[in-house]
């Protein structure tokens, strides 16, 4: 199995027990297939967080050894407490009153205060948590199966003297980067967020106060900015992913571009991934793959979708194509955009052509 390479098949079955009715949940182990979240509630999904990562990764693969040694902060979560990766969405405390800190004393934030019973004690634990790398501006999504609406979210980094490898999260590791306001009951909820000054290893952490009660969450997501994907055998930023997220980088810098391509046969490849649904709608990510040769922008066709909405990308009609931050691609290099769509996902499929 090459787990990097893994597709978000799984997030489909998740986003259907989403739409589920709140009601009771057997109890699961590691041994046991997968079961229904909870109730249904939501996460932030990109950047994901520690335990909808783990899902994402191996929900369907739970029993594979590969994952202690290629993942191995998620077989650690996994031992711990399975429960907290099926019940993904439920990381969340009651009558908080606006005053987390008060609830959710330092050293708890990525499990909410130890909310649940401890249920997702193993998300506070330092180590070298998969990173998702993101530029210094990307778009945060939130879904939320149950449509519960938002009052704010309320977004957090890492100071860059904070080591999440070593160390549990605090309030005093954390800057403030951003308050939202409402959003309606109709997920998913995204919103722009801007990192800039800030770079490599952090934790994006997210507070979502939901609208239909005093009931936030309190969501840790991993992420390496302005690099590529950091794996525990891989800790240093990947040149290959995001290289143009400073607009003044050479791409000739880039060691992996072999200078005897010729430009004339760079190709691309798309793959297209479901995360949610809705009725009448859906959201989708849309991975660009390099071929043999580096890539200086790209167009992706999504056949069978309406796109009404789209982020890290342009969208016309069907078409999806590459913002200046993401259109330079080494031989092999990927990255990832997403949109919303209308109607059916039935049929979905992507074609890729190189600039």
């Amino acid at each position: 199995m090459t787990v990097r390479a893994r597709t978000r098949g799984l997030i489909l079955a998740a986003a259907m027990a989403l739409a589920a009715p709140m009601g009771l949940v057997a109890v699961v182990s590691a041994d046991t297939a997968m079961a229904p979240p909870a109730a249904a509630h939501g996460s932030v999904t990109d950047p994901p967080t520690r335990n909808y990562g783990c899902l994402d990764r191996w929900g369907d693969d739970h029993l594979n050894p590969e994952m202690a040694d290629v993942d191995p902060m998620c077989w650690g979560a996994w031992n711990a407490e399975p429960s907290a990766m099926w019940n993904w969405n439920g990381l969340y405390r009651e009558n908080v009153g606006g005053n987390h800190e008060a609830a959710v004393p330092s050293g708890t934030l990525c499990s909410g205060g130890n909310t649940e019973g401890g249920r997702y004690d193993y998300m506070d634990t330092p180590g070298e948590w998969v990173a998702k790398g993101v530029p210094h501006n990307f778009t945060l999504t939130l879904t939320d199966g149950a449509n519960h609406g938002a009052d704010y979210l309320r977004i957090y980094v890492s100071k860059p003297s904070f080591d999440p490898t070593t160390e549990r999260l605090g309030w005093d590791d954390l800057d403030l980067v951003k308050q939202t306001g409402s959003y309606p009951t109709q997920s998913p909820y995204v919103t722009d967020v801007d990192l800039s000054g800030y770079n490599g290893r952090a934790v994006l952490y997210t507070i979502w106060q939901a609208s239909h009660l005093d009931q936030p969450y309190y969501l840790c997501s991993d992420i390496n900015i302005g690099g590529g994907d950091l794996w525990p055998d891989d800790p240093q930023p990947d040149p290959t992913d995001d290289p143009t997220d400073d607009p003044t980088d050479d791409p000739t810098d880039d060691p992996t571009d072999d200078p005897t391509d010729d430009p004339g046969t760079a190709e691309c490849t798309a793959a297209v991934a479901v995360t949610n649904t809705w009725d009448g709608g859906y959201q989708a990510d849309v991975t660009v793959t390099a071929g043999s040769s580096a890539i200086s922008g790209w167009e992706v066709t999504v056949g069978g979708a309406t796109i009404t909405q789209a982020w890290n990308a342009t969208a016309s009609g069907s078409t999806l194509t590459n913002v200046d931050w993401n259109g330079n691609l080494s031989a092999g290099g990927s990255t990832t955009v997403g949109f919303l769509g209308s109607g059916s996902t039935s049929g979905l499929d992507a074609t890729c052509s190189a600039g």
